[in-house]
């Protein structure tokens, strides 16, 4: 048996937290934001740099403190139910959802719904490294919450593949750390993070970057032990004589971000294969009335600020579509 509701929104990131709130301010009193983790404020918990807030709060602000802001406010409004620890698992086309908590699975069926489930890391089987299966390689993001939140340290000598701004600021905290960093590796001819993460994470540290070079090797029984890099040509084929040998016990992975939409392609909503987004001329829509989707699971966005405003879009269209369906 389903329980009704006028609006659910899953996912309690930035987007999740900016829809359900412009939903309420534009009208809707009957919320369900539904948060996988037990912490609201999604990866930015674990984002403890600054760079947040420029655009949106004419501030700057680390990820925590950005988070916390929509946190206070989330909470203080009556008419969201917030549900913490619990998993959405199951989504039909009818918009009925079906979600797990320690002990208990609910099932709810919302007029309209919105999905902010962010985006999942690439892996290294995605961009296919040749070798062995040691221990010590990890996606940076995965580095990133050991160190911010758990408080533990992956390595001590490390190889980033990949210049995404997860992995240049991953290659600032590592040395923050008292690790060394001692290649980022880049496939392409520049960098695809911004430039104020080259200067202040990579070079300000003197960390070295290689450009057209890949991983053609991961070596190591136990624990990582070294890599090989080989240089590339214009048509990405390995150039004979430049490979480079590199020892190291940790490798971190940062070659990109998928958005997280497995549960609405379950619905029969239409899906780009190349970028994992829903098919939409329209910012936040689907092919399924009266489901969005926004933040960066719509789209990888490359600011928090961005996500804020196209997710606030996402919570104002919810609540139009709602009037016109009662």
């Amino acid at each position: 048996m389903f329980k009704r509701r006028d609006l659910v929104v899953v996912g309690g990131g930035p987007a999740g937290m900016a829809a359900a709130i412009s939903a309420y301010e534009n009208g809707v009193r009957d919320i369900l934001l539904i948060e996988r983790d037990q912490y609201l404020g999604g990866i930015l918990n674990q984002c403890i740099h600054t760079g947040f807030g420029l655009a949106y709060f004419k501030e700057l602000l680390t990820g925590p403190e950005y988070a916390d802001r929509f946190i206070k406010k989330i909470r203080s409004i009556p008419g969201i139910e917030i549900s913490l620890r619990s998993f959405a698992v199951n989504l039909k086309k009818d918009k009925t959802i079906t979600y797990l908590k320690p002990g208990v699975m609910s099932i709810v069926r919302p007029r309209a719904l919105i999905m902010a489930t962010g985006c999942r890391e690439r892996t290294r089987e995605m961009v296919h490294i040749p070798g062995t299966r040691p221990a010590g390689i990890f996606s940076a993001g995965l580095a990133q919450r050991l160190i911010n939140i758990d408080g533990l340290l992956p390595g001590k000598e490390i190889v980033i593949i990949g210049s995404g701004d997860i992995g240049l600021i991953m290659a600032r905290r590592f040395t923050l750390q008292g690790a060394k960093v001692k290649a980022i590796v880049e496939i392409q001819q520049k960098t695809r993070g911004l430039v104020r993460n080259v200067v202040q994470c990579v070079e300000d540290f003197g960390i070295p970057m290689y450009f057209s070079y890949k991983v053609s090797k991961i070596y190591g029984k136990d624990r990582v032990e070294k890599i090989s890099m080989v240089q590339v040509d214009d048509n990405m084929n390995d150039v004979p004589g430049t490979e480079v040998v590199i020892e190291c016990d940790t490798l971190l992975v940062s070659v990109g971000l998928i958005p997280e939409n497995e549960l609405i392609e379950m619905a029969g909503a239409a899906i780009d294969r190349k970028t994992n987004s829903p098919v939409s001329k329209e910012v936040n829509k689907t092919s399924i009335p009266g489901l969005f989707v926004c933040g960066n699971s719509f789209k990888v966005y490359d600011y928090v600020d961005s996500v804020t405003k196209d997710s606030e879009l996402a919570g104002k269209l919810a609540a139009e579509y709602l009037v016109g369906h009662p």
